[in-house]
């Protein structure tokens, strides 16, 4: 699998989302991305009580420990990379966590304009 550019959505190098908990599609706390990710998991998300719970109601459970894949489970304050389209379906029904930006791939502009992420960027970077 060849990563793509690792270009955040403001045009520089992709910054770190989480190495704790350890995230992305390659598992290397960067929100990279490629032909093979499906759900272009290229958000990086800070993770909200109120996300979690709808994710987890519309069959995405993140918030429960899942040890037999090595996943704790997240908890608020958590940054996650979220799919894009996950991130658009949340903006529209208004629960869509907070974005860092540095660490967002610019390929997540295939599925949520900048604008829409740029309303939701986190105030620390």
């Amino acid at each position: 699998m060849k990563k793509d550019n690792s270009i955040n959505v403001l045009g520089s190098a992709l910054a770190m989302c989480s190495t704790q908990p350890v995230t992305g599609f390659f598992r290397d706390g960067h929100c990279n991305t490629c032909a093979e990710d499906q759900g272009s998991h290229t958000v990086c998300a800070v993770m909200t009580a109120e996300f979690l719970a709808y994710s987890k109601y519309v069959g995405n459970d993140l918030s429960t420990p899942r040890p037999e894949f090595g996943f704790a489970g997240l908890k608020p304050g958590d940054s996650w990379c979220l799919c894009a389209s996950r991130f658009l379906q949340v903006a529209d029904e208004g629960c869509a966590p907070q974005v860092h930006l540095e660490a967002t791939h610019e390929r997540a502009l295939d599925f949520v304009p900048l604008e829409l992420l740029e309303r939701h960027k986190t105030s620390d970077a």
